[in-house]
């Protein structure tokens, strides 16, 4: 999570052009998606779709939560809009599992009942979903490590490819088989996997939201760090969390009964502090350690 304008970060735009592509080829694919899965009767195609629109809201809301981030603080909100990017992700993460929910009672019905398809329309629709999941996947390949924002649209948009693909593979064995148990099997396949993808986003989205130390990054290292410097006898009172997907602050009290004598100590410990762990906002109390100060014991906050 480091600071400066590169691909990913708040601080770049280049990611609304992705945005835009994004939501306009799989806006457009949903309904053909939709429509056609009716149409064939295939539960596969329609719980893809279903997918697909929770996807479109989940990258709607990522494009605004980034452009709001943007923002300049204002009086109220200190901070900025930041925030938005971890709710944006949280949303997306909690939208795929309600549709989850509902794509998995529909095949399970489906296994009890047998639903006849149309199997060429299926694996016509689900190949051209194919590409252009991967295609949309790879808008977004370059800052899936530095933004959660755009580690859920890369991993949703890779999912949807390979749901896809298993689509047409699926098709294509009801074709040659004339076996129906495999479209509503398939979609509960199709559930699995994206659950898998998502559990980690709904955590890391939830872990943010509730500020807890980013991932990757070790309080007790950051800890150490501090009291390394000279005349540091003692750190309290240390938080580190997100301020957005890309951000992280920290605030912490240093005790130094000589104090330093001028504010290099504190530019060298904040550079230190963004070079080593990405922490970009540090606020740091300089306390001589004549008085207690009250958030000293490790259960105050």
């Amino acid at each position: 999570m480091k600071n400066g304008a590169v691909p990913g970060d708040l601080g770049d735009t280049s990611y609304n052009r992705s945005f835009a592509a994004a939501v306009f080829l799989n806006g457009a694919f949903l309904a053909i998606e939709a429509v056609y899965g009716l149409l064939a009767g295939s539960l596969a195609l329609v719980a893809d779709a279903g997918h697909n629109f929770s996807d479109v809201l989940g990258l709607l809301l990522a494009w605004g939560a980034s452009v709001a981030a943007r923002r300049p603080p204002t009086a109220r909100h200190t901070y900025g809009f930041r925030r938005g990017t971890i709710l944006a992700a949280l949303s997306s993460a909690i939208l795929l599992l309600m549709a989850l929910g509902i794509i998995g009672w529909e095949a399970v019905g489906r296994l009890v009942r047998g639903t006849a398809v149309d199997s060429a329309v299926m694996a016509i629709v689900a190949a051209i979903g194919v590409g252009i999941n991967a295609a949309t996947a790879l808008l977004f390949l370059s800052g899936r490590k530095r933004d959660l924002n755009i580690r859920a649209a890369f991993l949703h948009m890779s999912a949807d490819a390979g749901v896809s693909l298993g689509v047409v593979a699926a098709a294509l064995l009801i074709g040659a088989t004339g076996w129906l148990w495999l479209d509503p099997v398939l979609s509960l396949g199709i559930v699995a996997v994206i659950l898998v993808g998502t559990w980690g986003l709904l955590r890391d989205s939830a872990n943010l939201a509730m500020d807890a130390v980013p991932a990757g990054i070790d309080p007790g290292a950051v800890r150490e760090f501090l009291a390394s410097f000279p005349r540091v006898a003692e750190v309290h009172d240390l938080h580190i969390w997100g301020m957005s997907t890309t951000e992280t602050a920290l605030t912490a009290h240093l005790v130094m009964p000589l104090p330093p004598p001028d504010d290099c100590f504190i530019q060298d410990a904040t550079e230190g502090l963004r070079e080593r762990f990405g922490i970009v906002h540090a606020t740091l109390q300089i306390e001589t350690g004549k008085t207690p100060c009250e958030q000293a014991p490790p259960e105050r906050v």
